[in-house]
């Protein structure tokens, strides 16, 4: 299954890649996120790992997640796996003025046999976790829109 999203958010690049990328905070600025725990230690980077837990088809559900490409103001890439899948969601960052571009792009790929017997049915799923990545991105874009919070989200980065 391919996922594409693209939103554009009225805040500078800094702010928006400082923002969507500050992992810490995301179940502060996320509604459908309950928490966030930090496997890694220091600024947020290639190699981070985290503990996301959020509410999925009623039940909660938590996924340990690693940050495998980080170019700072350009993209990020976090990759999962989770039921029998690799999940694999890139982020890239674009200056379109004082806006800034966001296009996520998600590729799940089935990985063990009873995952790949099941993905005929992976369209059913599909409308569900695009209404459920939209709401966080559309949160994400309210955020920056709404605040200053380039400092903030540095320090939250290690700077």
């Amino acid at each position: 299954m391919n996922l594409t999203i693209h939103e554009v958010v009225d805040a500078p690049i800094e702010q928006v890649f400082d923002v969507f990328s500050n992992f810490r905070d995301a179940a502060d600025r996320v509604e459908g996120i309950k928490r966030v725990e930090m496997i890694t230690d220091g600024p947020i980077g290639l190699g981070s790992r985290f503990r996301e837990t959020r509410v999925m088809f009623g039940r909660e559900a938590t996924e340990e997640m690693e940050i495998t490409r980080f170019q700072p103001n350009k993209e990020y890439v976090v990759e999962a796996e989770s039921c029998g899948a690799h999940f694999q969601t890139v982020f890239r960052f674009r200056p379109e003025g004082d806006q800034t571009s966001v296009e996520m792009e998600m590729t799940t790929r089935a990985i063990t046999v009873m995952a790949k017997l099941m993905s005929p049915l992976s369209f059913m799923m599909a409308g569900t976790m695009k209404k459920c990545v939209l709401d966080d991105i559309r949160q994400l874009k309210q955020y920056c829109e709404a605040h200053d919070v380039v400092d903030a989200a540095a320090m939250a980065h290690g700077g």
